[in-house]
C-alpha cells in the first residue's frame, strides 16, 4: 500500500516595496518501504506459490500460471545454457509474482531447484532466466550430549541438528551399536554446521568424537591417508573393519548370486541371493567379521543356521551346517574368523556345502561383489603426523567450549 507524506514547504521573500510576502508551497514524496527479494521488489506484486505436481514440464506450468505459449517458448529457449529445464523436479517449490490491477499479469517464476539455488524466469521487463546461489557459510562447534531417552531426541534438546545422529551412527558403524544405546552414555563431537542465506541447511565435516558407550570411550578422528579419508581411533586403527573374502576354506563356488537360478531339489525357479561353497562335511566355517549372533537353529529349508549382526548396516548368514562351534549361541558376541559352524547338508540340499548370505541395511548384496571397506592402520611412518593432527584437534574442541562456558556465564549475568 503506497503512502505519501505530505510536507509544507514556507519560503519568505522580502518585497522591494511595501513589505514582505510569504508563499505557502505543498509538495508530496512518496515514502520509500519497497521490499525485495530474489533480486525483485516481491512488495508491488502479488503471489501465488505450489510445488511442480507429477507430469508438469516447464511450458505447460507457464501457461497455466498466465504466460502466453510464445512468452513460455522464448523462456526455454533463453535458459538454454543457463539452466537445465529437465532437471526441474516433481515437489519442488515456485513462487509466481503478478503484476496488481484489473488484469494482472505473470511477471516473474522463482523456482527453488535446491535449498542452496533458486531460478528466477523474467517476464516483466525483459524476457531472460537468471540462476542465484544463496550465500553459503560454514561454523565450526563442538556438540556434547549425554543419552537419556534416544540419541536422536537427545541431540534435538541439546540445540543441535539431529542429522548429527545419522552422522555419528555411520561414524561408529563397526564399534556401536546405536540400537542398544544405555541412559549415561555420552559424546562430544567436533564438526561443522553449513548455513544458507542465514538458515541452517546441513551438517558438514565432524572432525573428531568421542562417544562413551558402557563405560567404553570410542574415538574417531577424520584423517586422510595415502588419499583415503576415514575415521581412525586415537591408536591409529581405522574405525571400518574388513571383511574376510570368504568364510571357508572351499573346493569351488558351486552356485552364484542370482535371483534367476533352477533350484536344485525343488525343481523350480527362484532366487538365490548367497553364494553356495562346495567342501566337505565337518569343515570349519568362521564369521567374516566381528558380531553379535542373532539367530542360531534349524530354520527349515536353510537347515541349522548361524546369522550375525556386524553392525547397523552388515548382517551375515551361513545356512546347511552340520553343527555349531563351540560359545555359539543367541545373543553372544563374535569375534573375526571365529568358528561358528561346520559344513553339513542340513534343510534341503543336495550334499555338504555351505549357503553364505549377507545384507546390508536390510536388502541381499552379494558377497563376491560386496565393497568391503579397507581396514589399514596408520603406520609408524605417518603417525607423527596424525598424533600433530589429534592435538590440533583436542585444542580447537577445548577452545571453542571455554568460548560456550564466557558467553553462557555472560548471558546469566546479563538475565540478572
Amino acid at each position: 500500500m503506497k503512502k505519501y507524506l505530505f510536507v509544507a514547504l514556507i519560503f519568505s521573500a522580502l518585497s522591494c516595496g511595501r513589505g514582505g510576502e510569504v508563499m505557502e508551497v505543498e509538495a508530496t514524496v512518496p515514502a520509500t518501504d519497497t521490499v525485495y527479494e530474489y533480486g525483485i521488489p516481491v512488495s508491488n506484486f502479488e503471489m501465488t506459490e505450489g510445488e511442480i505436481k507429477k507430469s508438469e514440464f516447464f511450458t505447460n506450468l507457464m501457461t497455466n500460471l498466465g504466460a502466453s505459449l510464445d512468452e513460455a517458448n522464448m523462456l526455454v529457449k533463453e535458459s538454454e545454457g543457463i539452466f537445465d529445464l529437465k532437471k526441474i523436479k516433481v515437489g519442488n517449490r515456485y513462487k509466481a509474482y503478478y503484476t496488481t490491477g484489473e488484469d494482472p499479469e505473470l511477471a516473474y517464476l522463482i523456482y527453488f531447484s535446491d535449498r542452496k539455488t533458486y531460478v528466477t524466469f523474467n517476464l516483466y521487463d525483459t524476457i531472460n532466466v537468471s540462476v542465484t546461489q544463496l550465500e553459503t557459510t560454514v561454523k565450526r562447534r563442538v556438540s556434547e550430549t549425554t543419552i537419556s531417552s534416544s540419541l536422536w531426541d537427545d541431540i534435538k534438546r541439546s540445540g543441535a541438528s539431529p542429522l548429527l545422529a545419522l552422522r555419528l551412527s555411520d561414524i561408529y558403524a563397526w564399534s556401536i551399536d546405536f540400537f542398544a544405546l544405555r541412559k549415561g552414555d555420552r559424546f562430544r563431537v567436533l564438526y561443522d554446521e553449513i548455513y544458507v542465506d542465514g538458515q541452517f541447511y546441513d551438517i558438514g565435516e565432524v572432525y573428531a568424537a568421542d562417544f562413551t558407550h558402557m563405560g567404553k570411550s570410542y574415538k574417531a578422528y577424520h584423517y586422510t591417508l595415502d588419499t583415503a579419508s576415514g575415521y581412525w581411533s586415537e591408536i591409529g586403527e581405522n574405525l571400518k573393519k574388513a571383511f574376510l573374502k570368504a568364510p571357508l576354506s572351499f573346493t569351488r563356488i558351486s552356485s552364484r548370486f542370482t535371483y534367476a537360478r533352477r533350484h536344485p531339489v525343488l525343481r523350480i525357479v527362484r532366487p538365490h541371493t548367497g553364494v553356495d561353497y562346495a567342501a566337505p562335511k565337518g569343515t570349519p566355517v568362521m564369521s567374516i567379521g566381528d558380531g553379535v549372533v542373532i539367530q542360531k537353529g534349524y530354520a527349515g529349508g536353510g537347515g541349522n543356521t548361524v546369522k550375525i549382526k556386524h553392525n547397523t548396516m552388515y548382517t551375515s548368514a551361513y545356512l546347511h551346517l552340520s553343527g555349531y562351534g563351540p560359545g555359539v549361541s543367541k545373543g553372544a558376541r563374535v569375534r573375526q574368523g571365529q568358528i561358528i559352524g561346520y559344513v553339513g547338508s542340513t534343510g534341503i540340499s543336495t550334499g555338504p556345502h555351505l549357503d553364505f548370505r549377507v545384507w546390508k541395511n536390510g536388502s541381499p548384496v552379494d558377497p563376491l561383489k560386496m565393497d568391503s571397506p579397507p581396514a589399514k592402520k596408520i603406520g609408524a611412518k605417518e603417525m607423527p603426523a596424525f598424533t600433530q593432527y589429534m592435538q590440533k584437534v583436542h585444542i580447537e574442541t577445548d577452545s571453542l567450549m571455554a568460548s560456550y562456558a564466557v558467553d553462557s556465564l555472560i548471558g546469566k549475568l546479563i538475565k540478572r
